[in-house]
């Protein structure tokens, strides 16, 4: 017979009744009835129940265990009585009668929490006790899905005749939006290594290269602030690119894999095929880059019907509407707390009106609306007979993200929201280039890699605040999964690009010396995404926080309270690698 076990805690059934076995795993639970002791012992595989009802031996032995001790169990299986059969486990019909117990390994400091309630304790202890909290099933099934969907991910990116290939880690600090991890060179001192924030350059140098289908389940490191659906330091993403492939391309790869991964691990409905919505009308009517198509409320914009209005609160102001169904049973207070919630959010108010069985509005603002105003937005906003209005006025940016900010909240406190779908939209069309508010001048508004819709002509003919780039976003729920490009593959282009921007010939060379330099060596065209691995685990675990599906995870102050990272070092490993410390207290 094997040293530890025979079978797992989650195989035994009523074929097994007769044989002797043998288990091993955690001493979950301990209950004396009366004389009689049962066991429930735990494994990554499932629960068993052993009991002991005459050895006073093993019952000695038991009474010294604490909960949460490695254990093995040598016994018979049985039959339970009928009337303790539990459904809920694999192993609900039979237990084990205990002939001999062996301690594997004792817990001897009292736990910290009950692992059954770790989801229910602080998080800065389940984060140091991390080890204790992944015990619990709940978490522990949400690490061993992530595991399978991305073994799911790459089983369908090898079909689709993507190349697997790992790219660096210690690579060269650039550019990329978010702060570096820099590692410094004991060999090359006063220089850094830095962290990828992504394989960006690495894998459009593979395309350059000639391999045609590259993809890895890539490690990111980003020194940014932890969101609930951002993990601050690391995060891991599905990296891929495509050799002489246009945006559509990707789409198709993506569609053919996104919906499959979510109809294997979720009972979920998935919606196909992918919305494609333009980022101008994603921020109209949406309010948001990041649009959740589950709830059906739509802004539109009523700016140019209040252009001349006396009504102050409206007068010089970007005018967004949102007509919200079924209202006329609504009371006063839900318009109030409509309005206080606005109001916590940063707006300066949240007007409405109700439109009435004969399509007259009623409500604070209904007299500063003429009957042609009324009749227009009526049309505007598909309105009918017991809809309410809802207007945010202020300046444009503010109005934009109040709406969708109004949007969200009225589609979860009207109940629209549509429940256990993943409807998923690809966000096109994005600006080049935007103004930046503070110094008036011309910058990229994304991806300065993407290539402008219309090329060199493009850039050369039109405003660039009018230039769209093939630059792509696939959104879930009102989640961005990823952001992706049609790459700028041509020298000349790009450094027309970066001059709109403001950058000279000689700040690429110096910021992209590698990849600048391929692009002389004939560069396919190419294009790439890169889907969050952990937001697809996130969303199909439906978990609230990505925290909870990542294994070791950091703090939102991206602390590691288990290894207690970041730790300091001695004087000798700061020598090592030629660095002074002059830290203020």
């Amino acid at each position: 017979m094997h040293a530890y076990r025979t079978h797992n805690c989650g195989e035994l059934n009523q074929k097994n009744v007769g044989q002797v076995v043998k288990i091993a795993g955690w001493l979950q639970n301990i209950r004396d009835h009366g004389g009689v002791i049962f066991i429930d012992v735990r494994d990554h595989y499932g629960i068993t129940q052993a009991v002991i009802s005459e050895d006073e031996k093993l019952k000695d032995i038991m009474s010294n265990i604490s909960k949460e001790s490695t254990i093995s169990i040598t016994g018979k299986v049985r039959n339970r009585p009928e009337n303790m059969v539990n459904e809920n486990l694999s192993t609900g019909r039979i237990e084990i009668v205990v002939e001999d117990i062996q301690v594997l390994g004792k817990s001897t400091n009292q736990l910290p929490f009950e692992i059954s309630g770790s989801i229910d304790a602080r998080e800065d202890l389940r984060l140091k006790y991390r080890f204790l909290d992944l015990r619990n099933e709940k978490i522990h099934k949400n690490i061993i899905l992530r595991s399978k969907v991305i073994q799911s991910m790459r089983k369908k990116m090898i079909e689709q005749n993507f190349l697997e290939i790992q790219t660096p880690i210690l690579t060269s600090s650039s550019p990329e939006g978010a702060r570096d991890y820099l590692v410094p060179s004991r060999i090359h001192p006063g220089k850094f290594y830095a962290l990828p924030q992504a394989p960006q350059q690495f894998k459009q140098l593979l395309m350059v290269s000639g391999f045609d289908r590259y993809f890895q389940i890539a490690p990111c490191f980003r020194d940014e602030d932890a969101r609930a659906d951002r993990s601050p330091g690391e995060f891991y993403q599905l990296d891929l690119e495509m050799a002489f492939a246009t945006q559509e391309d990707v789409f198709n790869v993506v569609e053919n894999v996104m919906p499959e991964i979510f109809s294997e691990f979720s009972t979920w409905k998935v919606s196909k095929p992918f919305s494609k919505i333009s980022y101008k009308d994603a921020i109209l009517h949406y309010g948001s880059d990041k649009p959740d198509l589950r709830n059906p409320l739509l802004i539109q914009d009523a700016t140019e019907l209040f252009k001349n209005t006396e009504f102050n609160a409206f007068k010089n102001k970007t005018v967004r509407v949102i007509s919200s169904p079924d209202c006329d049973s609504k009371s006063r207070s839900f318009f109030d707390n409509m309005v206080a919630f606005a109001a916590e959010n940063g707006a300066k108010g949240l007007a409405w009106v109700k439109v009435n069985s004969d399509m007259t509005f009623n409500g604070p603002i209904a007299k500063f609306i003429s009957d042609d105003i009324r009749n227009e937005l009526i049309k505007v906003t598909s309105s009918k007979a017991g809809d309410a209005i809802f207007f945010i006025a202020d300046q444009i940016k503010a109005a934009q993200k109040l709406s969708g900010i109004i949007r969200n909240e009225l589609g979860k406190r009207m109940d629209l929201v549509e429940k256990d779908v993943y409807k998923f939209c690809w966000v096109v069309d994005f600006p080049m280039y935007e103004l930046d508010p503070d110094t008036n001048k011309i910058e990229f508004s994304h991806n300065p890699f993407s290539m402008p819709q219309g090329g060199m002509d493009a850039l050369i003919n039109k405003n660039p605040l009018d230039i769209y780039a093939f630059q792509y976003d696939i959104v879930c729920n009102g989640i961005e999964l990823s952001s992706g490009a049609v790459r700028n593959h041509d020298p000349e282009i790009m450094v027309k690009a970066f001059e709109i921007a403001g950058y000279t010939l000689e700040d690429i060379q110096n910021k992209f010396p590698a990849l600048f330099n391929a692009f002389q060596y004939g560069a396919p065209p190419h294009a790439g995404i890169a889907p969050g691995v952990d937001r697809i685990v996130m969303l199909i675990a439906d978990e609230p926080n990505i925290r909870e599906v990542i294994a070791f995870p950091m703090n939102s102050k991206a602390q590691d309270l288990l290894m207690g990272s970041p730790s300091e070092v001695t004087q000798k490993q700061l020598k090592d690698v030629n660095i002074k410390l002059d830290v203020k207290s």
